[in-house]
């Protein structure tokens, strides 16, 4: 640990959080009784409003969520949905918690007294593993459902900065994979995250997964909490407000940001498999050992503003090689490096708007793609899931929740308005995708005023193999200035073969 913040912040940002177990009233229901919801944010649902393939059918299972981020199945049905809290801005302010819909119906949560709550669950023999986002550092750890018992497994991942972890997700070796997303957005600290990232966190930073020498190359911006316009110069892996020299070496670290790693189910001997992987929210494994990484594009603003940057999902082949064997990560980019392979100064990424980056790393590890699938800019690819089964067909194909466009405050792009919203189908083999779930209308239904998809996070299949759950965020409101995501507007559909 040799950056200031763990040193300074570890004791006060890795406690163990109170949990508590209660009832609650709502319930999963028949379509038919989801259609008029109790809020002006989203007045109403309808699988009428969208489309997939024909053979298939859509309805909503349950609604009212607030600011959803991940689906878990346990073997027998139950279903866990985690809702992330009020970490980002949010109408209203929401706590963090997780909600149990047991096969009976019987609905009830798992509270959770934090600033930010999870990101991403799983469930494994009895236990519940989560990511939770929140303060200088994102843990992993695991809640025993007949204990009620919570253990830290992991509290080192740098974050206290824009981006999410991934995972965990379990492999057919047994292991536990995760991924923490780069602590910046374009790679050095910048204020246009202020009320998110700097100004709750001064002292973030990225942090490489391998020894780097920094070419010296800084932005300027201005200090938020200036009481009048003063320009301050940043430079990369670095602090808000100090900037790098060139030839500075700063040394690589285990627990990076932007990486992806694998370690035992109890959270000991971590193994980094890769870095530069700007933020790695969705993460899958197939049956046969294959991980698979979404990733986001940069953002064409402020300084170090990049254009046109494709979403993409990463095959980590690293992680194929024996647990333990892994004597360097393989490196995916950022933030240097394009999802096309492409430098970020290259003339097709240069921006609209904005002040054009330049490389921050002078020696930069050999890049490890291609992409297995590159998407439109602005998608914002989250989380996926394999299907396993013929019940439900495509069997072997990835399934991939794309959340859609953060335009026009991330790019003033028109043509970027409409990207994503969507789940897409990935055979993994051939490197195609075909649209499965989606909107009669590219964009997210409040736009046209119907009753479809807003946001899709996430996806899961059933235990029995029959039916896809996709996991709907909800409203949420972008303007060239801000965003803001309503509560009460999230909802689960469910997708069945007839």
């Amino acid at each position: 640990m040799n950056t200031i913040y763990q040193e300074k912040y570890q004791k006060e940002h890795v406690t163990k959080f109170p949990i508590e177990e209660k009832k609650i009233g709502f319930t999963t229901a028949p379509s038919g009784s989801l259609q008029n919801l109790r809020t002006t944010a989203r007045k109403f649902i309808s699988g009428n409003d969208t489309k997939v393939p024909e053979g298939y059918t859509v309805e909503p299972i349950m609604t009212g969520l607030s600011l959803p981020t991940d689906l878990a199945f346990a073997p027998d049905g139950t279903l866990f949905v985690s809702e992330g809290g009020s970490s980002w801005p949010t109408r209203p302010y929401m706590p963090a918690r997780i909600i149990r819909v047991r096969p009976s119906g019987e609905v009830d949560t798992i509270q959770m007294d934090i600033q930010a709550g999870p990101r991403g669950i799983a469930y494994k023999d009895g236990e519940l593993y989560m990511a939770i986002k929140g303060g200088y550092f994102t843990r992993i750890v695991k809640y025993n459902l007949e204990t009620k018992k919570l253990i830290n497994l992991i509290d080192q991942l740098p974050n206290g900065g824009w981006h999410e972890p991934g995972g965990p997700v379990f492999g057919p070796d047994g292991l536990m994979y995760f991924g923490q997303g780069s602590v910046s957005q374009q790679g050095v600290v910048l204020p246009q995250g202020f009320t998110v990232d700097i100004a709750k966190h001064p002292l973030a930073h990225d942090v490489p997964g391998q020894d780097i020498t920094l070419t010296g190359n800084n932005c300027w911006s201005r200090d938020p909490i200036a009481p009048y316009p003063y320009m301050v110069e940043t430079g990369g892996f670095k602090p808000f407000k100090t900037p790098a020299k060139k030839g500075e070496q700063i040394k690589g670290e285990l627990f990076c940001s932007s990486g992806v790693w694998r370690s035992k189910p109890d959270g000991t001997d971590v193994e980094l498999l890769a870095w530069g992987i700007r933020n790695p929210f969705g993460m899958a494994i197939n049956n046969e050992g294959d991980l698979y990484v979404a990733d986001n594009d940069f953002e064409e603003k402020s300084a170090r503003a990049i254009a046109e940057d494709p979403d993409r999902i990463w095959h980590v082949k690293i992680a194929k090689q024996p647990y333990g064997s892994i004597k360097s990560p393989d490196w995916y980019g950022f933030p240097d490096i394009c999802g096309d392979g492409l430098p970020v100064n290259h003339e097709s990424h240069l921006p609209l708007k904005g002040e054009p980056a330049l490389p921050i790393i002078e020696n930069p590890p050999q890049w490890a793609g291609p992409a297995a699938y590159l998407e439109k800019p602005h998608s914002c690819m989250c989380k996926m899931d394999f299907c396993t089964s013929e019940a439900f067909g495509f069997k072997g194909d990835l399934f991939a929740t794309e959340w859609g466009t953060l335009a026009p405050l991330n790019t003033p792009r028109k043509e970027a308005l409409t990207h994503g919203f969507k789940v897409i189908r990935l055979n993994v083999k051939t490197g195609k995708a075909e649209d499965f779930f989606t909107n009669h209308q590219p964009g997210p239904a409040s736009y046209f005023g119907t009753g479809g998809l807003e946001r899709p996070v996430s996806c899961k299949f059933h235990p029995d193999g029959k039916s896809l759950y996709v996991l709907d965020f909800g409203t949420v409101r972008v303007t060239t200035s801000y965003m803001l995501a309503f509560a009460h507007t999230g909802v689960i559909w469910k997708i069945t073969k007839k």
